[in-house]
């Protein structure tokens, strides 16, 4: 890697800092509570918002009501793991002005209580069944367990809250998701489910779509929480290309971890699971490397298992290793993390080297760097180890997140390896950066249009003669207007087009042909993507929508990635940094400043050109040429359903403009139309579509 390689942010956003989100109302209730509990009457409940929002004290709120005013006889609250069952201890909610406190008898917190979860656990759940108390906690696997054993008619008339519920899903080898889909079918218990990440890594849906439109959504974004913090004013979130060993230099010019590790910062490392590419496939070894790297090792502090680092600074850098297996060793430094008298401590730990720890529930106010080596497949296990970094804390105005990942080598398996791990890290990239952009609103510009109240246009105010863009800093949300938008009819369009644009997104960039062409294909027309491919994913998506909202659905993802996008680029300047605290709202201003920005216009832009211009600024240009070989080297031929798709727009093609399309045209798009049609036709003639 030559010297100029460097770590690179693929997006800074900056927020307002203006205390909204941490402010509570006269019941004790911060913003995304008050939010939650104004749909406490919901029988099916599905809170999505991100780390450090509340949701445990949400819940808390919900459950007392369903169990004083709406005939719920008991709350069971299930959680994934023992660790995150700490989060539903007693809360003394009357001290802030709720009226009642949440209380949880001591035995009914099975996260606490010893023995396997199939075990006596299970048997505690009878028991807590046939009881008059109220609430009890346990992890997935005791629930499942206790569903397997007792059925879904024990558990009628109760509130079932599942924490972490990226962890269901509608895959049939999903134990927990069958039960949920038991309990829903039944009808009898409520269900309030809540998560920081409603992505699956393995693209496989959290609910079924039948199920999943019975529960009404509570969306609270990260823009909404990390704007309304009162010290938390900037996040990057960026990859970093090295080549050789991630711990060692293997030449004058490669780079390692320490060359992104920063001992001043409070950071968070995560190092590749053992069977990953970037592994050297002795964690305790790597550990070891890292700390030596870091300073002079001057021992373990007694008290807390806590490795001693003196670096040549002169600091003493206390460093909690999580890796290590013996439990002896783990187990000490686990309960010093978790000690609630530090908490609030910013001096009691430094730096966390993890493995398989420190993710979803851990909560370390303090970190501003959560680094992570080798790609993560999971775009959930990615959305988690960023909350890690994205709490508030007095005098942390910055956090981080950076992603290491090897280029490829010389050997063509390594590259092939390499390209997935890539394009995986990629994806993920990418959509971190939906997430955590503010929220698009998209209206159809109309000669009526006109100026909604509370939004801000920008210098020179609303302007009638052009498309506008207005932004609302309360709330963090765009409204944007588009010519030509087909806008959704019904009601579960419009909510999927309000709360869900980022599930599509995620979709969308998760497809690895979708990555491949968008990236490297240097032949391709835009709307190969942003029409063919992102239209086959809503069909098969939401095939329950009409032609017309799936077309105002895919309109609406697709303008939601180009607009941040296009809004990053000119958002970051020469050394990709942001240009003011305001960056990202001038920047999609700059890119809507055209008299009518209409969807053909965003149809024809590549959504993933700015990706390609940060990865070939952080990778060399050996490993760029080689990636892209490999993705040339691919099959292109239409398949019949592309064929299909295509035949179907050529048919709008002529529709709008009274011919079909011609294969010899100027333009690419109508010239890939016309191929398309032409394709259809030879696959309908082969029989390739059946009756």
């Amino acid at each position: 890697m030559t010297e100029d390689k460097k770590s690179i942010p693929s997006i800074s956003v900056t927020y307002a800092g203006n205390g909204a989100s941490t402010k509570s109302n006269a019941l004790g209730m911060r913003a995304m509570q008050e939010r939650a509990y104004e749909k406490r009457g919901e029988q099916y409940l599905l809170i999505k918002s991100p780390p450090a929002s509340g949701k445990s004290r949400a819940l808390m709120f919900i459950a007392l009501d369903k169990l004083a005013n709406q005939g719920i006889k008991q709350a069971i609250v299930v959680v994934p793991e023992k660790s995150i069952g700490a989060s539903f201890n007693d809360e003394p909610l009357s001290k802030y002005g709720f009226w009642a406190d949440w209380r949880v008898e001591p035995k009914w917190n099975l996260c606490n209580a010893p023995g396997s979860d199939n075990g006596g656990k299970v048997n505690s759940v009878e028991v807590f069944l046939a009881s008059q108390d109220k609430v009890l906690i346990c992890t997935h696997a005791t629930f499942r367990f206790a569903m397997d054993k007792f059925g879904v008619a024990a558990f009628d008339d109760r509130l079932i809250a599942i924490d972490e519920f990226h962890h269901v899903s509608a895959d049939p080898e999903s134990k927990l998701g069958q039960h949920l889909g038991q309990l829903i079918a039944r009808d009898k218990a409520h269900i309030v489910a809540m998560t920081g990440s409603y992505f699956r890594g393995d693209a496989v849906p959290v609910l079924a779509p039948q199920d999943e439109a019975k529960f009404d959504s509570v969306t609270y974004t990260y823009y909404e929480q990390l704007n309304g913090y009162e010290y938390l004013k900037q996040l990057d979130i960026g990859y970093f290309f090295y080549s050789g060993s991630y711990l060692r230099k293997d030449g004058a010019t490669d780079k390692t971890i320490l060359d992104v590790l920063d001992a001043n910062e409070k950071t968070i490392v995560h190092i590749p699971n053992v069977n990953a590419r970037e592994s050297t496939k002795d964690k305790i070894k790597e550990v070891e490397e890292i700390i030596g790297g870091l300073g002079t090792w001057e021992g373990i502090d007694p008290a807390t298992g806590f490795q001693l680092v003196k670096t040549p600074a002169g600091k003493t850098l206390r460093i909690a290793d999580l890796v290590d297996d013996d439990p002896n060793k783990r187990d000490r430094v686990s309960q010093a993390l978790k000690d609630g008298a530090q908490k609030n401590n910013r001096d009691h730990v430094d730096i966390i080297i993890a493995l398989g720890m420190a993710k979803e529930g851990f909560d370390w106010i303090w970190c501003e760097h959560a680094l992570t080596v080798g790609y993560r497949s999971s775009l959930t296990e990615i959305v988690q180890i960023i909350g890690r970094a994205t709490r508030d804390a007095p005098n942390k105005v910055r956090a981080r997140f950076t992603n290491l990942i090897a280029e490829p080598d010389a050997s063509a398996e390594a590259v092939t390896e390499a390209v997935n791990d890539t394009l995986k890290a990629i994806a993920a990239s990418l959509l971190m950066e939906q997430v955590l952009a503010p929220r698009f609103e998209f209206k159809l510009k109309t000669p009526q249009s006109g100026p909604t109240a509370g939004f801000d246009y920008g210098e020179g105010g609303y302007d009638p003669s052009k498309s506008n863009v207005g932004f609302n800093q309360q709330t963090g949300q765009f409204e944007i207007e588009i010519k030509g938008l087909v806008t959704p009819s019904s009601k579960e369009a419009t909510r999927i087009c309000q709360e869900d644009l980022n599930e599509v997104i995620a979709a969308f960039v998760q497809e690895k042909a979708v990555l491949e062409r968008g990236l490297f294909d240097q032949e391709l027309v835009p709307e190969e993507l942003t029409q063919v491919r992102m239209g086959k994913i809503i069909k098969d998506k939401y095939p329950e929508l009409s032609e017309d909202d799936q077309e105002a659905v895919r309109q609406h993802a697709i303008a939601a990635l180009t607009l941040t996008q296009e809004a990053k680029k000119r958002a970051l300047g020469g050394e990709n940094e942001p240009t003011s605290n305001t960056a990202f709202v001038d920047g999609v201003r700059r890119f809507v400043n055209v008299r009518d920005l209409d969807i053909d216009l965003i149809d024809r832009i590549n959504p993933f050109g700015e990706a390609y211009a940060i990865l070939a600024k952080t990778m060399s240009e050996e490993s760029l040429k080689q990636v892209q070989a490999a993705i040339s080297a691919k099959n292109t031929a239409l398949t019949p359903d592309e064929a299909k798709e295509y035949a179907k727009r050529a048919v709008q093609f002529k529709r709008d403009r009274g011919r079909v399309p011609s294969a010899t045209a100027a333009d690419a798009w109508e010239r890939k139309l016309a191929e398309g049609a032409a394709a259809f036709m030879r696959f309908k003639k082969e029989g390739r579509y059946g009756e």
